[in-house]
């Protein structure tokens, strides 16, 4: 029997615009509409989880609100011919966390479109220490295989390493047997991103330019960038002939002062990644590499911090902060 009420991390906002991040309970009643009520066992934090947790309206716009782009766990209740109660199940992406109800809270209710078979070869924790950055991290690499930059192609570099995206993409390119540079400005963070597997790992003053010169010197045969900006930027300019840039985030600026040359002189390729409306048939395929041929030995190695809701909101301010490393992963239950 489901229960009527659950735990969860909730978020209000008052007419002054100020947000307030609480653990409560609230009834299954006020969960939106969907074929599926999923049980929640795992979910991770990621940085638009804390800019939702914020009040951030280009995330969230309807508050009260639970956020979490990532949900894992079991069917509890299903009207949908797809899926059965007992699945074990994920959500990555869609409207998860953003309007919708997330995955901070014991319960989630999803059209049943959302929802994933948890693969053969993955546990309901390891779907989420993949999550939305894996997914985001696999598209990339496939972004540049389609582009033809392989393991023998030249070293690959891969922008903001330390977090979520770029330590999985470490990881990933590392098991696929490509030659990953890495770039981090945290100190402490080099020796985890050599044990996933990166040959080195360079400061981000490796990765930006100012001189604003058309083209620089060619270094990368491929990149996967998390910051955009001038990093974006930088790479482009920097890149061998036919290389190719997988464009995944915008921490650093979403501006891009380039000019073509990159392009006509070198055949430099920007690829834009959007994991929100993968479509299904390519998350089918991602998820079964993740869960096979691709999955990292040293896939543990990714989390940093496991929290319950009570850990929420420090979480959320070190990720804010810049503080966090790798995956942070959350059993969305309620401490006795």
């Amino acid at each position: 029997m489901v229960a009527e009420s659950f735990a969860c991390y909730l978020v209000s906002k008052d007419e002054a615009g100020t947000t307030r991040g609480e653990v409560t309970r609230r009834s299954a009643v006020q969960l939106p509409a969907g074929e599926v009520l999923i049980q929640v066992e795992w979910s991770a934090l990621n940085y638009k989880d804390a800019l939702s947790a914020s009040g951030n309206p280009a995330v969230t716009r309807v508050f009260p609100h639970v956020p979490g782009i990532d949900a894992a766990g079991i069917v509890v209740e299903s009207s949908s011919p797809m899926v059965d109660v007992g699945d074990n199940v994920f959500v990555t992406g869609y409207d998860l966390g953003q309007n919708t109800w997330g995955g901070f809270g014991e319960l989630v209710r999803v059209p049943a479109s959302w929802v994933m078979p948890l693969p053969d070869g993955l546990s309901l924790r390891e779907s989420m220490i993949y999550g939305t950055a894996g997914l985001t991290a696999a598209q990339s690499i496939e972004a540049l295989q389609r582009n033809e930059v392989f393991p023998d192609s030249g070293e690959v570099i891969v922008t903001g390493a330390s977090g979520g995206v770029g330590s999985l993409a470490v990881a990933l390119l590392a098991k696929l047997g490509y030659h990953v540079v890495a770039v981090s400005g945290k100190p402490q963070a080099h020796e985890r991103l050599k044990t996933l597997g990166a040959r080195r790992v360079v400061g981000r003053e490796e990765v930006s330019d100012t001189t604003r010169k058309p083209m620089l010197s060619p270094r990368w045969a491929g990149a996967i960038d998390t910051v955009g900006g001038n990093t974006l930027a930088t790479l482009v300019r920097s890149l061998e002939h036919d290389g190719c840039v997988a464009a995944c985030g915008l921490v650093g600026g979403f501006d891009l002062p380039l000019t073509v040359y990159p392009f006509i002189l070198r055949g430099a390729s920007i690829i834009g990644i959007d994991s929100v409306q993968c479509p299904l048939e390519s998350r089918t395929r991602i998820w079964r590499k993740l869960a096979h041929g691709w999955k990292p030995p040293k896939l543990d190695m990714v989390v940093s911090e496991e929290v319950r809701l009570k850990g929420l909101a420090g979480a959320i301010e070190r990720i804010l902060a810049g503080k966090t490393l790798g995956r942070v992963l959350v059993q969305p239950k309620a401490d006795a």
